[in-house]
């Protein structure tokens, strides 16, 4: 049997994701501050521009993260807070740091699948919904009703800026980058 170009690369993306945790160092913000870790579920791109499935969301071509050419002076994102006991202060969370790491990648799944983003927003975040921020990028002045990405924790703008309109990610939970927990974040313009 012959295999033709796209075969192959399908053959050796699916190699490289296996051997790379999933997730291409090329693919990730060129931003000092991101961790060097690839993220559990996160995704390879595929050369054709489109994108493989999750192997730990099961999620379709086209759902997942698709890194923006050229990168935004300037976005909105929408986002859905996963706090654990202690992580968001005056919140009252009770939820240990497993379950909210298990709650943070069972919402993103269903939302890469097509659930309905706000509602999700409305019914986990332990921000107040709908959790929409508007950022301007490292250097870029802010606009009306933007924050400067350096006013964000890190890891919010690590993800918002790297990926397209449209597209879902997660910033998981780091104590310098990501001190509130996990982030949902969902790229709206």
């Amino acid at each position: 049997m012959a295999w033709n170009r796209t075969a192959w690369i399908l053959v050796a993306s699916l190699a490289l994701a296996g051997c790379a945790g999933g997730k291409k160092s090329s693919d990730t913000a060129p931003d000092t501050t991101a961790s060097t870790a690839p993220a559990a579920g996160s995704t390879t791109a595929a050369p054709s521009g489109g994108t493989m499935p999750d192997a730990a969301t099961g999620a379709a071509p086209g759902t997942m993260p698709v890194k923006p050419d050229p990168i935004p002076a300037h976005i909105t994102v929408q986002h859905i807070l996963i706090g654990f006991a202690g992580s968001v202060p005056g919140k009252g969370i009770t939820r240990s740091q497993d379950d909210a790491k298990k709650l943070a990648y069972d919402i993103l799944a269903r939302a890469r699948k097509g659930e309905d983003f706000d509602a999700l927003v409305r019914q986990y975040t332990d921000d107040s919904p709908p959790g929409i921020y508007g950022m301007s990028n490292t250097g870029v002045t802010k606009g009306m009703d933007e924050f400067q990405r350096e006013q964000m924790v890190p890891a919010f703008g690590n993800v918002g800026f790297a990926i397209s309109v449209g597209n879902i990610d997660i910033a998981d939970y780091d104590p310098n980058t990501s001190p509130y927990g996990w982030h949902i974040i969902k790229r709206l313009k």
